[in-house]
């Protein structure tokens, strides 16, 4: 049996992964093909195309790579024809997999949907369109599920794997000496997301809030983890420029977030595995002007960190766009430090947001539903070629 995945990012590449060590564990033998990163590759995907060479994000940013993106979809689509896998598994990255969907679906190859488009925030339509398509969705937060429910799709919330992957790899007292940091430190993180985009409009007013929070706290220590396949350069060359030390790091990145006592994060995924390490943030969003101006007119959300989501409460701070300067950063920041007025309220409301997630085991769960599918395919393929043999 073949199955192929697709994810365009670094938190996609991290589902993908975990999905492939299930299918592996559970169907040994199954043969994995797709779009992914360096993480899937590890599990053993045969990858045709690495996102590290795709990974945009913004109106403007993608109209200028469309030539490249258009290639991509080529690529893919002439993969998926010559490799005829059982089944298409989307892994989130919603523009460009949609468009790879309905090339499978011209292919006669069914499709799974992995963390389905926001329906539930912006381009409610979208669902019914999705479901046209797909076969099977399942969404990793209970409130994704509406929208695809009141189209007619077979959705299903089996809890979210970040509740298995998220761990310490070392007790606090490891992580303390293998960072080489005290225990009365201050320890503040800069996650400035994974795309280039990202880095470029919000890691330089993260470094700003670092310069003042250390004129503030003389005992803060920065660290920023560098997630797979960033332009480490680029990073450095931003923070040299700034003249704030900060101590990259490469391994060991959740133990270091679950001695860390504030971050300065960029909004997604990461805020979400902060959350489970209870880690406080500060989420920062900014988008080009001409993305953020289509986005006004597209989204309608009250709030976009994950974890106010979940609760529907914004209890930790969010700064969109403007709001995203280094004197606003630092002072939310120091709020939720180890002694702010904000920081107990903050740690409890992140222990609610972290119940909604589900039990242990979503990974299985979903990998068992998506066997499951290509199964069902191969079955009807085997049968249709018996019938054929027949006549």
């Amino acid at each position: 049996m073949k199955i192929m995945l697709s994810a365009g990012e670094v938190s996609g590449d991290m589902h993908g992964a975990m999905l492939a060590q299930s299918i592996n564990q559970l169907r040994p033998g199954t043969e994995l093909i797709g779009f992914g990163g360096a993480r899937m590759e590890r599990e053993g995907v045969r990858l045709c195309r690495n996102f590290a060479d795709f990974n945009v994000m913004g109106v403007w940013e993608v109209i200028k790579n469309l030539g490249r993106i258009r290639q991509l979809l080529a690529d893919l689509t002439e993969f998926m024809r010559r490799e005829k896998p059982d089944l298409l598994v989307l892994i989130d990255y919603p523009d460009f997999n949609w468009r790879l969907a309905k090339q499978a679906r011209r292919l006669g190859i069914p499709v799974f949907s992995y963390i389905p488009p926001s329906a539930w925030a912006w381009r409610k339509g979208r669902a019914a369109d999705c479901a046209k398509i797909a076969e099977e969705f399942v969404v990793i937060f209970p409130h994704e599920m509406e929208p695809y429910r009141n189209a007619g799709a077979h959705v299903a919330f089996v809890g979210n794997p970040l509740v298995d992957t998220v761990k310490p790899e070392l007790t606090p007292e490891e992580a303390r000496k293998w960072f080489d940091v005290r225990e009365d430190e201050t320890l503040v993180l800069l996650l400035p997301g994974s795309r280039r985009q990202e880095i470029e409009l919000l890691l330089p007013a993260m470094l700003g809030a670092a310069k003042l929070l250390k004129q503030e706290r003389p005992d803060i220590r920065f660290f920023l983890p560098v997630a797979d396949g960033v332009d480490e350069a680029r990073i450095r060359e931003l923070v040299n420029a700034s003249g704030v030390t900060v101590t990259l790091t490469h391994e060991n990145r959740y133990a270091l977030m679950h001695i860390a006592d504030v971050a300065l994060a960029t909004s997604g995924t990461v805020v979400m595995e902060a959350a489970l390490l209870a880690l406080p943030c500060v989420v920062l969003y900014r988008l080009s002007t001409l993305s953020y101006m289509v986005g006004r007119v597209l989204v309608h959300i009250d709030r976009f960190s994950l974890p106010n989501i979940l609760v529907g409460e914004t209890f930790e701070p969010e700064l969109l766009q403007d709001e995203v300067e280094p004197h606003r950063i630092a002072r939310e920041a120091l709020l939720m430090c180890r002694g702010g007025r904000r920081r107990q309220e903050v740690m409890e409301k992140l222990d609610t947001a972290c119940r909604y997630l589900g039990p242990p085991g979503a990974a299985d769960r979903i990998a068992g539903r998506i066997l499951a599918a290509a199964e069902h395919h191969a079955g009807k393929q085997i049968q249709a070629g018996e019938r054929y043999e027949k006549l």
